[in-house]
């Protein structure tokens, strides 16, 4: 691509799928800039519910209903349809006449409730809480929402814990905070040796769910729990590759989430600003990646509009234009480049749109040069090179001056001799300076010069033309003075004239 931003996605998010990892999408507005009507880019605003929800949450006073929507809502559920399951849920826990009344007990009826009546199958990549009234198919995350949502209904204290790749639920029993492993009906209080009866009520025996040791844990909130299903939501659609159906998710994510007071202390909690910018830069390197660079820059100038300050959009911007620039250099469509960069400009630091000039030069050099033909190509190839060289740095602008003057001179020493091929380059030497290559073209040539003249004077020679062959070999010796092949050439000739 020409640049970091192709190679690789940023910050892909960890999941909380119970020991596993994986990853809502709306195509909406087109993003500010200069997109075209049809294209269709994932909407950069939030679901308006977002915001409302957001107002309806800010304190921890919120319903176990407001805590049921904004879950469903993020599990991208029919609501209606989903809420009303929910609902029954809770009519029916609430109306247990076995439900005890003391908070311990009553936290723990709560999870064998659960694993009686609707979970049925564990399920790493199901984190949507509609899906368990749906399938009974659940997580670590949809299942400690939903528990967090039934303990909350049952006038429970009840918070979220999360680890690196592991989510689950906490209780409070008066002073007591007790784990709630909700991926197991056994797992109120791991570590904890209780009996275990029978459908009858009988006991038939002890269970033992071993307490995890997990070294960094963190608490997080009721709501911050539920925003998992986002988390691993955007985690799931861009394993999948499905870039553009996670900004949406992470936009929604990081407006339910904003303004919170206390907001979870742990880098396994992911910051949703952050993450909304990391999603929205994942999906231009897709588009990048996919060949569409145009969509890309598009993309790239609106995200870079919205989200100012981020280091990442210059070079992204960058890296577009790159790639752009490859394909119509290729084409020869060098001035359509350079509009293109005079549009672009302002996106670009002076270090970048200097190096995206110097390609578009570079190419056209090289397309020149590739088709120099004359003596009237390669001035011109020349007075361009002349007229642009501060593009270039002073390596490839001598590299390219060298190239241009030697490929004229050998074509001249096939025309017209060695001596014009020598005199241009000397000429060149007196334009631009001396060098290295100069200099070792001019010893070729002057080799080949001396050559030339040897074997016309060895013609004449050998056809007992011994003036002719004198004057051939003073002319070169005026032009090599004290060469040995010529003096040995011109000896022969004087001993020749002699002879006669």
């Amino acid at each position: 691509m020409g640049s970091n931003a192709g190679r690789s996605m940023r910050r892909i998010l960890s999941a909380f799928l119970c020991f596993g990892l994986a990853g809502q999408a709306a195509y909406a507005q087109t993003p500010r800039g200069d997109s075209p009507p049809d294209a269709a880019f994932p909407s950069l605003d939030p679901d308006p519910r977002a915001e409302e929800y957001n107002r309806r949450v800010r304190n921890e006073a919120y319903s176990w209903q407001d805590l049921a929507e904004v879950a469903l809502w993020a599990s991208g559920a029919q609501l209606n349809a989903a809420r009303d399951a929910l609902n029954a849920a809770v009519r029916d826990l609430l109306a247990s006449e076995d439900m005890p009344a003391a908070p311990r007990e009553r936290a723990e009826f709560i999870l064998t409730f659960m694993h009686r009546r609707f979970l049925r199958a564990y399920s790493a990549h199901q984190t949507r809480l509609d899906e368990i009234f749906a399938s009974g198919r659940y997580n670590c995350v949809s299942s400690a929402v939903f528990y967090a949502i039934l303990a909350s209904a049952a006038g429970l204290e009840v918070r979220g814990v999360m680890t690196k790749d592991h989510a689950f639920a906490a209780v409070s029993a008066g002073a007591e905070s007790i784990d709630v492993e909700t991926t197991n009906p056994y797992g109120f209080d791991p570590g904890s040796r209780r009996e275990f009866h029978d459908a009858f009520g009988q006991s038939t025996g002890f269970v033992y769910v071993p307490s995890r040791n997990y070294r960094d844990r963190a608490s997080i909130t009721r709501l911050e729990l539920a925003s998992l299903i986002f988390t691993n939501r955007i985690s799931e659609m861009e394993l999948r590759g499905r870039f553009g159906e996670a900004v949406p998710l992470a936009s929604n994510r990081a407006a339910l989430l904003a303004n919170r007071t206390a907001p979870a202390s742990t880098p396994f909690f992911s910051d949703p600003s952050r993450d909304l910018v990391d999603r929205v830069y994942n999906y231009g390197a897709s588009l990048l990646n996919m060949g569409r660079e145009q969509d890309a820059l598009r993309w790239g100038i609106a995200a870079a509009e919205r989200y100012p300050g981020d280091s990442r959009w210059p070079e992204f911007i960058f890296a577009c234009l790159n790639n752009q620039f490859v394909k119509l250099l290729q084409a020869r469509r060098y001035d359509e480049a350079r509009t293109a960069l005079g549009r672009y400009r302002g996106s670009l630091s002076r270090d970048q749109a200097g190096r995206l000039e110097a390609l578009i030069l570079d190419a056209e050099l090289m397309g020149r040069l590739a088709r120099m033909r004359g003596a009237e190509d390669a001035e011109d190839a020349l007075r361009l090179l002349e007229a642009s060289g501060h593009v270039l740095q002073a390596a490839r602008l001598m590299e390219m001056r060298n190239f241009i003057v030697l490929k004229e001179a050998e074509r001249r020493a096939k025309a017209e001799g060695s001596r014009a091929a020598i005199a241009y380059i000397e000429g060149a030497a007196a334009r631009y300076g001396k060098n290295a290559k100069f200099d070792e073209a001019l010893r070729v040539h002057r080799m080949n010069r001396v050559a030339e003249l040897h074997n016309r004077f060895a013609d004449l020679f050998n056809g007992r033309n011994y003036e002719e062959a004198r004057r051939i070999i003073q002319t070169g010796l005026e032009e090599f003075p004290g060469n040995r092949q010529l003096l040995t050439d011109f000896n022969l000739a004087e001993q020749a004239l002699e002879r006669r």
